[in-house]
């Protein structure tokens, strides 16, 4: 047995030191040592394609930087998210910002306002007229798109400001967003639709698609950031096609309840989606605090 060694923090120290120190700690520390380790295997894997699953409300959490520089830096290959994070990154590239407050707040007074808040952050409703306006200019363009994949490129491709949305659409990775209509972006293509415009995305082209990159990849990597449908989405694809061979899970979810978001990765070899020999660990952590740390050590590490 290895002697836990405890951790000593000094001045101006970096965050990949203190990373690559916490391996030698106890607890969620331990893990979160392990998943950057596991994570840069798979990102220097030549033979590896990484899917990344983005849930929650990251974006307004300010996550987004980091996402966009993980695309950057093609540490991830093939991105599968939530509408709800999609409709912030183009509430932002389209000029507008989310702000910092307490939770504490009267929500009867904030609707009054028309201010939406979530959780300890807050956004003016208005916006979702801007998108609205937007959407109206742009539809035909967008309308043009066959699945919801290429509507997202074409989304993409439309705005200025940068974004989750125009770097996957600059770099052409494939962005999936299985449960679309679920988001003020799929509420802005009905509202289109009720004014007699029409769209036809075929979703199933997407699941297809997902497919054929993970059949074409030698080896596959899963790093779930969240859970729900994204995470179910890339799960259904590994059991069709092969388990992944490296796996990250950062959640705060717990697993008693059977939801998706808090399954352990290790339950996944059970159905295939999870290879028996694979590198994996499940990070039970807030992702604000976790994904920033990750991967500023990942930063330092991969060059």
């Amino acid at each position: 047995m290895e002697p836990i060694k405890h951790i000593k923090i000094t001045k101006g120290e970096k965050a990949s030191k203190i990373i690559k120190d916490m391996a030698s700690c106890g607890f969620g520390a331990r893990h979160l040592s392990q998943a950057t380790n596991i994570l840069e295997q798979s990102i220097k894997d030549k033979e590896c394609k990484l899917f990344l699953g983005f849930a929650g409300a990251l974006v307004p959490g300010g996550m987004k930087e980091i996402i966009i520089d993980m695309l950057e830096q093609n540490y991830i290959d093939i991105f599968v998210t939530t509408g709800a994070n999609l409709t912030h990154d183009l509430i932002e590239a389209l000029g507008f910002k989310h702000y910092k407050r307490t939770e504490k707040l009267d929500d009867k007074e904030l609707n009054k306002k028309g201010i939406d808040r979530i959780y300890n952050v807050l956004m003016k409703n208005q916006v979702y007229g801007k998108i609205e306006d937007f959407f109206t200019k742009n539809f035909n363009y967008l309308s043009k798109a066959k699945s919801p994949k290429e509507f997202l490129w074409k989304l993409g491709s439309l705005v200025k400001k940068r974004s989750i949305l125009q770097t996957c659409y600059k770099k052409k990775i494939p962005i999936f967003c299985p449960a679309l209509t679920d988001s003020g972006i799929g509420l802005m293509i009905w509202g289109q639709l009720i004014r007699k415009k029409k769209i036809n995305l075929d979703f199933f082209r997407d699941v297809h698609d997902i497919i054929e990159l993970s059949w074409q990849s030698k080896k596959t990597a899963v790093f779930y950031i969240g859970g729900g449908v994204p995470k179910n989405f890339i799960q259904q694809t590994m059991q069709f096609t092969r388990p992944a061979i490296y796996g990250v899970q950062i959640t705060t979810d717990r697993p008693e309840p059977g939801g998706s978001s808090g399954a352990p990765l290790k339950e996944g070899i059970s159905w295939g989606k999870m290879a028996a020999r694979a590198k994996f660990v499940d990070v039970f952590c807030d992702a604000t605090i976790a994904l920033p740390l990750i991967h500023a050590a990942l930063k330092d590490r991969i060059k």
